[in-house]
């Protein structure tokens, strides 16, 4: 293990400067500040867990506290990092190395975790698939409004630059092949309100149809276990459908799968215990909050199901 990663384990385990022990659900947990090698937060009961959940927002960036404060509760070790936009690391979701996530798995076996999950929404599930696929630690992938491919850079990557596209992962220091955007796109929506994208993404689909294949995240190779969850009203990009294709990936090579949907959910799926997710000035998310509500119920015992899983 690096240096790095070393002092990041020591943090995790009671060197951080801000400790916190919460109650409530089913178990009693501590909670640990991550400081380095990114910010980030390790949530874990308080007699330890052998299972390990990495939890990736998608492009807002944020550490998503509440969702590891559940899963811990749970019974599980859960972690949840800032993988752009903090000190060190590129500024918009561009030429991020999937090694960020390879280490953030380190951490976890380091600190018992056995079982490995991830569990990722939107531009996060993109990396939970794509970690799954190069590191073989990987034991269940939870992959919430997922893409069935890789897209191009959201912002700008460490140069400043946002164009011309280039892909959002590297790994082992080499892009993966992308979709980029169809700059054509315009939005229906005049009135200077949140802005639905879901259609810029099918006209790339269509303008840039022969780099499809290339791009296509290759499930089918994954040993993890895979729980897809998706709703139909995605109005970020269509999720369900790509969902679709990643269980047919899966299943044409007898691959296990699981795929939760409800078509007027949107791109936010809640679980029991969280928050609902606040509106957003620039996006439409699509679905309802009692929609997303009922997604997340629908989904919650299949995802406690798989990270428990030792079959």
């Amino acid at each position: 293990m690096s240096g790095r990663l070393e002092r990041a384990l020591c943090r995790a385990l009671g060197c951080a400067d801000r400790t916190g022990r919460t109650g409530g659900g089913h178990v009693d947990v501590t909670e640990r500040e991550l400081t380095d090698p990114w910010e980030g937060v390790l949530v874990a009961p308080v007699r330890g867990s052998d299972i390990g959940v990495l939890v990736l927002a998608g492009s807002s960036g944020r550490v998503e506290r509440e969702r590891a404060r559940v899963l811990a509760r749970q019974g599980m070790t859960a972690m949840s990092i800032r993988w752009f936009g903090g000190p060190g690391q590129s500024p918009g979701i561009c030429e991020i190395p999937l090694e960020t996530f390879t280490a953030a798995v380190d951490l976890l076996r380091s600190n018992g975790a056995r079982r490995i999950g991830i569990m990722g929404t939107s531009k996060g599930a993109e990396a939970a698939l794509l970690t799954a696929v190069h590191d073989p630690r990987v034991d269940v992938v939870i992959a919430m409004s997922p893409t069935s491919r890789v897209w191009c850079n959201v912002g700008p990557g460490r140069d400043g630059a946002e164009h011309p596209y280039r892909s959002s992962w590297t790994w082992r220091e080499r892009a993966l092949p992308f979709v980029p955007m169809d700059d054509s796109w315009t939005s229906a929506g005049r009135d200077g309100g949140p802005v639905a994208i879901r259609g810029w993404y099918e006209l790339s689909e269509r303008t840039f149809a022969d780099l499809l294949p290339p791009a296509e995240i290759p499930v089918d190779k994954a040993r993890a276990d895979l729980l897809l969850v998706a709703g139909g009203d995605d109005a970020m990009w269509p999720s369900l459908p790509f969902a679709e294709q990643l269980a047919q990936r899966r299943r044409s090579v007898g691959a296990t799968v699981r795929l939760t949907a409800r078509h007027d959910a949107g791109h936010r799926p809640r679980f029991p215990g969280e928050s609902p997710a606040p509106a957003s000035p620039r996006f439409q998310y699509g679905g309802t909050p009692e929609a997303d509500a009922l997604l997340g119920t629908a989904a919650w015992p299949h995802v406690l199901d798989a990270l428990r899983s030792r079959g």
